[in-house]
């Protein structure tokens, strides 16, 4: 009998692995991406001091595109791009949680990485 794979158990190891090797200090924190089924949301977190330093999604009002899609995913990585040179963040690690870095997640690094950040 073959076994159905669980796509988000396979997602969730994927990310604890990754976890392992990456983490985000003060001078360069961690852009960790997450991607619903509607949403994509994106933050910025010091795993030092445990906290969120920058946060956006697709929720925003800034945002004009309310789908998880290329479109709506340069516009957060411009937004967060935009957010965090407020903060006075400029290189950051890039935490995919575990997705494959194409289609949305690349675009939204792409457009992060335009709007000014460093990974």
């Amino acid at each position: 009998m073959v076994k159905k794979t669980d796509r988000k158990m396979e997602r969730t190891r994927r990310h604890i692995r990754v976890r392992r090797k990456v983490s985000g200090t003060a001078q360069r924190p961690r852009l960790c991406v997450y991607r619903s089924n509607t949403n994509l949301y994106v933050q910025i977190i010091d795993d030092v001091a445990a906290k969120t330093i920058v946060a956006a999604s697709t929720l925003d009002k800034e945002i004009k595109t309310k789908y998880a899609n290329k479109e709506a995913a340069k516009e957060l990585g411009t937004l967060i791009a935009k957010k965090a040179l407020n903060q006075k963040i400029e290189t950051v690690v890039f935490d995919r949680g575990g997705y494959i870095y194409h289609g949305v997640i690349k675009e939204l690094a792409e457009a992060a990485r335009e709007g000014g950040l460093k990974f």
